[in-house]
């Protein structure tokens, strides 16, 4: 099994775009700062059996959080974030 975690914890990035579309979809206004805080977290908090590598995206559950994170496997991009519901939660 891949240790993902501590390799995105150690690599992962973030696009100007991606602040607005996280706080759209988490239906929040966080500054940049706080988002990626909020990202560090989740990840951090998430136990690695929650990661879910399908195709080129690795998908993060975190059901304490009610969130979904979408990461890039290849540049370790955050790509959303999304509230979990019953058909996110099965990926």
């Amino acid at each position: 099994m891949n240790n993902y975690k501590q390799e995105i914890l150690d690599k992962i990035c973030f696009t100007e775009l991606v602040y607005d579309r996280i706080n759209k979809k988490l239906n929040v206004n966080l500054s940049k700062g706080e988002i990626e805080e909020l990202i560090f977290a989740i990840i951090q908090e998430t136990d690695e059996s929650e990661f879910k590598k399908t195709g080129k995206n690795i998908y993060i559950s975190n059901r304490e959080r009610n969130t979904r994170l979408t990461i890039n496997s290849y540049t370790n991009r955050i790509i959303t974030a999304d509230k979990l519901n019953k058909k996110t939660t099965n990926r």
